[in-house]
Protein backbone atom coordinates (compact mmCIF):
# COMPACT_ATOMS: atom_id res chain seq x y z
CA UNK A 1 0.00 0.00 0.00
CA UNK A 2 1.20 3.64 -1.01
CA UNK A 3 -0.66 6.23 0.79
CA UNK A 4 -3.68 4.06 1.18
CA UNK A 5 -3.50 2.60 -2.89
CA UNK A 6 -2.50 -0.82 -3.64
CA UNK A 7 -0.06 -1.08 -6.42
CA UNK A 8 0.02 -3.73 -9.09
CA UNK A 9 3.05 -3.95 -12.09
CA UNK A 10 2.54 -4.82 -15.02
CA UNK A 11 5.26 -7.15 -16.38
CA UNK A 12 5.24 -5.28 -19.53
CA UNK A 13 4.65 -1.70 -21.11
CA UNK A 14 2.06 -3.22 -23.47
CA UNK A 15 -1.37 -4.95 -22.76
CA UNK A 16 -4.41 -5.92 -23.34
CA UNK A 17 -7.65 -4.81 -21.59
CA UNK A 18 -10.56 -7.23 -22.52
CA UNK A 19 -14.35 -6.67 -21.76
CA UNK A 20 -17.83 -8.14 -22.39
CA UNK A 21 -19.99 -4.91 -22.95
CA UNK A 22 -22.69 -4.54 -20.86
CA UNK A 23 -25.64 -4.33 -22.98
CA UNK A 24 -24.77 -6.31 -25.74
CA UNK A 25 -22.75 -8.39 -23.99
CA UNK A 26 -20.47 -9.23 -26.80
CA UNK A 27 -16.30 -8.64 -26.44
CA UNK A 28 -14.31 -5.86 -26.30
CA UNK A 29 -10.56 -5.86 -26.99
CA UNK A 30 -8.23 -2.93 -26.43
CA UNK A 31 -4.26 -2.89 -26.98
CA UNK A 32 -2.12 -0.34 -25.02
CA UNK A 33 1.20 0.48 -25.19
CA UNK A 34 3.14 3.08 -22.91
CA UNK A 35 4.42 6.22 -24.52
CA UNK A 36 5.95 9.16 -23.23
CA UNK A 37 4.26 8.13 -19.91
CA UNK A 38 0.53 7.95 -21.35
CA UNK A 39 -0.97 5.48 -22.28
CA UNK A 40 -1.67 5.11 -26.26
CA UNK A 41 -4.57 2.81 -27.93
CA UNK A 42 -2.61 1.03 -30.40
CA UNK A 43 -5.81 -1.36 -31.09
CA UNK A 44 -9.25 -2.16 -30.86
CA UNK A 45 -11.67 -4.85 -31.58
CA UNK A 46 -15.26 -5.93 -31.21
CA UNK A 47 -16.88 -8.68 -31.66
CA UNK A 48 -20.22 -6.43 -33.25
CA UNK A 49 -21.61 -3.92 -33.14
CA UNK A 50 -24.09 -2.31 -31.20
CA UNK A 51 -25.42 -0.04 -28.30
CA UNK A 52 -22.02 2.12 -28.20
CA UNK A 53 -20.13 -0.17 -30.43
CA UNK A 54 -19.16 1.93 -33.38
CA UNK A 55 -16.13 0.70 -35.15
CA UNK A 56 -13.57 3.39 -35.93
CA UNK A 57 -12.31 4.44 -38.98
CA UNK A 58 -10.74 1.80 -41.12
CA UNK A 59 -12.22 -0.98 -39.11
CA UNK A 60 -11.49 -4.61 -41.24
CA UNK A 61 -13.65 -7.33 -40.54
CA UNK A 62 -11.70 -10.87 -40.10
CA UNK A 63 -14.57 -13.11 -40.06
CA UNK A 64 -15.27 -13.08 -36.28
CA UNK A 65 -14.67 -9.53 -35.20
CA UNK A 66 -14.06 -5.79 -36.14
CA UNK A 67 -10.86 -4.44 -36.12
CA UNK A 68 -9.04 -0.97 -36.42
CA UNK A 69 -6.53 1.19 -35.23
CA UNK A 70 -8.09 4.06 -32.75
CA UNK A 71 -6.58 7.83 -33.83
CA UNK A 72 -7.00 9.24 -30.15
CA UNK A 73 -4.35 10.71 -28.19
CA UNK A 74 -2.82 8.82 -25.37
CA UNK A 75 -4.21 8.84 -22.18
CA UNK A 76 -2.25 9.71 -18.87
CA UNK A 77 -4.63 7.46 -17.40
CA UNK A 78 -7.24 4.97 -17.77
CA UNK A 79 -10.72 3.86 -14.80
CA UNK A 80 -11.99 0.92 -14.75
CA UNK A 81 -15.11 -0.34 -12.74
CA UNK A 82 -15.23 -3.64 -10.85
CA UNK A 83 -18.20 -4.36 -10.18
CA UNK A 84 -20.57 -7.70 -8.59
CA UNK A 85 -23.05 -6.19 -11.29
CA UNK A 86 -20.73 -6.51 -14.67
CA UNK A 87 -19.03 -9.20 -15.86
CA UNK A 88 -14.54 -8.74 -15.05
CA UNK A 89 -12.09 -7.25 -17.02
CA UNK A 90 -9.40 -9.53 -18.65
CA UNK A 91 -6.13 -8.08 -18.56
CA UNK A 92 -3.00 -9.66 -20.84
CA UNK A 93 0.99 -8.87 -20.12
CA UNK A 94 4.05 -10.26 -20.48
CA UNK A 95 1.91 -13.31 -21.58
CA UNK A 96 -0.09 -13.92 -18.65
CA UNK A 97 -3.76 -13.24 -18.88
CA UNK A 98 -5.77 -12.86 -15.09
CA UNK A 99 -8.67 -11.26 -14.25
CA UNK A 100 -8.00 -7.54 -13.18
CA UNK A 101 -9.25 -8.76 -9.98
CA UNK A 102 -6.69 -11.18 -9.77
CA UNK A 103 -4.33 -8.53 -11.45
CA UNK A 104 -5.19 -5.93 -8.45
CA UNK A 105 -5.80 -8.76 -5.56
CA UNK A 106 -9.33 -7.15 -5.06
CA UNK A 107 -11.68 -9.08 -3.24
CA UNK A 108 -14.00 -10.77 -6.03
CA UNK A 109 -17.43 -9.10 -6.08
CA UNK A 110 -16.12 -5.83 -4.27
CA UNK A 111 -16.82 -2.75 -5.87
CA UNK A 112 -13.67 -0.93 -6.61
CA UNK A 113 -12.17 1.95 -9.16
CA UNK A 114 -8.67 0.79 -10.47
CA UNK A 115 -6.71 3.59 -12.21
CA UNK A 116 -4.11 2.22 -14.78
CA UNK A 117 -1.19 4.50 -15.59
CA UNK A 118 2.55 4.45 -16.78
CA UNK A 119 4.79 4.88 -13.75
CA UNK A 120 8.48 4.93 -13.36
CA UNK A 121 10.40 1.62 -13.64
CA UNK A 122 12.23 1.33 -10.26
CA UNK A 123 16.02 2.08 -10.74
CA UNK A 124 18.24 -0.90 -10.78
CA UNK A 125 20.97 -1.87 -8.66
Amino acid sequence: MVSGALRAALPSPDFTLEWSHSIEHTRWQETYTIVDGKLAVTRARIEGMGAGMDTGEGATFDGSGWSWKPTIAPLPKIALTLSPYTADYRLCAGGQCQSLYAWTRVATGTTAVVTVQACEAPARR
